[in-house]
This record gives structure tokens, sequence and C-alpha cells, in this order.
């Protein structure tokens, strides 16, 4: 589901993309629109796939940047599709809309021409293998395993359908602001897939080290401690890393579960949720490598507004962040930290590995209060039950998506200034 600054970000880089356009109505215009928009947004597309880290600061995050990049690929093949349905109607569309002969596509002699020739027939099979592969990702057939390979193709694809572009756009353009945006975008989105291709995308933020401990702290969780050295450049609680165990696996987002204190020791809590992480306990040993990129995100507890109520929600796993967030306090305490209201939900207490630490947390930070939800005991979270007092609230939730679609639709009231933080690791 697009979120308020994805939905505004979509419309305001379309915005802009249209304002560099001579409108006009011809079958032309149409052709040359569609296909403008669509290399336009599948180069935007690109270039968002490399995680570039000047971007996550304004973007939110690397998963607000994830959700923008799915959205832009969407819009990709949307308007790819249309050019294409375009160029069937030619006959149709020339009757009822006539035609601009100052947008036909350049013609060339040699070696050019062959190119060009060459773009063209490979426009349309690139056009059906990317629609192939926006379907498989959108509604997840292939198993992740096979599909990140599969999506390596993605570079290759776009290096085409660029080349299409460029070698058919009318020539007039490149002497106008439409061709100049075009060719920037296009130049990024081209070095983004050489860098894809190479697999240079986010070498500089990787950081190689041990693993020092493992432990199953419950039939689906496991702990894994990780020994980075001296190179790990710290970080916020909060905050996630993309973990690589095995190099044919590849990597998986996993948060952070222990706060930063400069010795390099890291600890992570992975539930198992899929066929990976299900198989860790047996797999992972003590004194293996592990590669880790990051860290990454904009989740930070410790950063809400200034006399605003402070409510923590975490379901289950997503407690994670919270428990860094926790041992900063304690590494820290010499800073500032407002009075939080933690609201845990798990799917029993009374052996919840998690619910132990949480405790003992607890018991050295006097300005945090708990409460607890046993879902075996029948108890849920409402909004009611977050015990709102003031006008000004911000809320940072970890956890199912049911439950923060259930919160924020009880938190709707007018005489609430509300903030409601959440991230999403849903990458594909």
């Amino acid at each position: 589901m697009l979120n308020l600054r994805t939905s505004i970000t979509l419309l305001l880089v379309l915005a802009a993309q249209i304002s560099f356009w001579t409108p006009g109505l011809s079958y032309e215009q149409f052709l040359t629109l569609s296909g403008y928009l669509a290399i336009n947004f599948m180069s935007i597309t690109m270039v968002l796939a490399t995680r570039p880290a000047w971007l996550e600061s304004p973007l939110g995050g690397l998963d607000s940047m994830y959700q923008l990049h799915k959205w832009t690929g969407i819009l990709a093949a949307i308007f790819a599709l249309t050019h294409w349905l375009i160029e069937m109607a030619d006959d149709g569309l020339e009757a009822l809309f006539g035609s601009d002969r100052s947008l036909k596509e350049a013609h060339f002699s040699g070696l050019l021409d062959s190119l060009q020739d060459g773009a063209e027939d490979l426009g349309e099979p690139g056009l059906y293998l990317l629609l192939f592969l926006v379907v498989i990702t959108l509604t997840r057939w292939v198993p992740y395993y096979y599909w990140r390979y599969l999506h390596r193709v993605m570079p290759l694809i776009y290096l085409v359908l660029a080349a299409h572009a460029m070698l058919l756009a009318p020539l007039k353009w490149w002497q106008q602001p439409t061709g100049w945006l075009m060719a920037l975008l296009i130049l990024g989105g081209a070095v983004a897939s050489l860098q894809s291709l190479t697999g240079q995308i986010g070498r500089s933020r990787r950081y190689k080290g041990l693993v020092q401990a493992v432990k199953q702290t419950s039939a689906n969780i496991t702990e894994v401690v990780c020994d980075m050295g001296k190179w790990w450049p710290g970080h916020q609680a909060g905050q996630f890393a993309l973990v690589t165990f095995d190099r044919i696996e590849g990597a998986h987002p996993f948060s952070l579960s222990s706060a930063d204190n400069d010795s390099g020791q890291l600890s992570f809590h992975i539930k198992a949720l899929g066929d990976y992480t299900r198989k860790i306990p047996r797999k992972l040993r003590r004194g293996q490598a592990v590669t880790l990129e990051g860290p990454y995100g904009r989740f930070d507890p410790g950063s809400g507004r200034k006399n605003a109520q402070q409510i923590w929600v975490a379901g289950g796993i997503g407690i994670t962040p919270f428990l860094a967030a926790l041992e900063n306090r304690l590494i820290n305490p010499d800073q500032k930290h407002p009075a939080v209201t933690l609201h845990y939900c798990t799917a029993g207490a009374l052996g919840d590995p998690m619910l132990t630490r949480l405790q003992q947390l607890m018991e050295q930070l006097p300005d945090v209060s708990l409460h607890i939800y046993d879902s075996l005991q029948g108890q849920r979270l409402t909004a009611n039950r977050l015990q709102i007092h003031g006008s000004r609230v911000d809320v940072w939730f970890c956890g199912p998506q049911s439950l923060a679609n259930a919160l924020r639709s009880g938190l709707k009231k007018p005489s609430i200034s509300l903030r409601f933080h959440q991230e999403s690791f849903k990458f594909r």
C-alpha cells in the first residue's frame, strides 16, 4: 500500500517530467509521450535500485526508497505497455487525431541505421520481458531464491529499452529540455545498470565479520551475534542491515536488536518466517563469515517531537528495534530521553525470551512503562488501550500490518496531531 510520502513523491516526479513536455494532440504526441515517461520512470527505477545513501533522508529511509522503486517500476511498465498499444493502433489514432511530422523518429545511415533497426526490433521483446518480471515480482509466484536471479536480468532489459528510446526519439528532442532530461535520466540508469551487472551496488557500505554466537532462544527465534571488529561504522537504534550469511542465498534485511556500544559486536533476533530463516539455527555456526551492508533505515524511536506523547508499539519480532532503543538509553544515561509507554503484543508471554530480555531492561529504565498483551490469553491491543492523553502523539510501530491498520483506523481523531512511524520490509 502506498504511503503519503511515496504518493507525493510520485506525483512530483510525474509533474516534473510533464513540465518539460510540449503539449499537443496527435498520434506522435501520444506515442512519444508514453515512451518518454516509460523510459524516464525506468531510469529512475534503476537509480533507486543502487540504494543511493544521499536519498535515504529525503525519502525517509531505505524501506521508503524501495517502495518508491517498486512504484516507479510499475509506472514504467504501464507507460511502456501504453506506448506499445498506441503503436499497434497507429492507423486509427492518426485518422482521429492527425499526424505531427516534427515528432517522427530520426533517420540515420550506415551503422546508426543498423543500430536503429536493431533497437526497434528489440523493443517489443524487451517489453514482454519487462512485463513478465514486473508480474512475477508483484504476484510472488516465484520463490525469492529464484526470483533474485531472474531480477538480475533487469539491467540488460533496461539497456536494450534505453537504446530503443534514444535511437528512435525525434531528432529535435536533443535540442530541447525534453531530450536533455531524458538523456540525463538514461545516463543515470545506464550507470546504475553497470553497477548492478558488476556487483558494485552497496559495496562501499559492506563490512565483513564473523558469527560469534548462535542461540535458538525459542522454537522460532534465533539470536545471532556478529563480531564486525573496528571497521563497523556504528549504527542508530532502530536501524537494520542487509545480512549475508550465505553468498548463494544472498542478503536479507534484519533489524539490529542491540545498541551500538563501539565494540563492533552486533546482535540480530531472527524469526523463522520462511524457508531461509527456518534453516538458520541448523546451518549457522560460530566462526562463520558474515557480510553486513548498512546500516540502513530512519526508524528512530528516540527522535520524537518535543512535548509529544511517545508511544511504542511492538508485535512479536517487531520488538527488536525497541530492544536496541532501550539499550541505547542505558548506554547513554546522560542524554535526555522522553518518557515512553511501550505496548508489546506476544503470542505466549509464558515462554517468550524476548519478554524476558525486555523486562530485564525495564528494571533499569523507570521512565519507560510496559504493557503486555498475550494473544493466548485473549488479550488484544486496540487504539483505546494506547491511553492517549495529549494533543500531540508520536507512535512508533513495528509489527504485523493488520495491527497497524487497526490502530491507524482507531486513531483518526481531528483533535490529535498524530505521527505514525512504521517501516516496511516488503522490498520485493
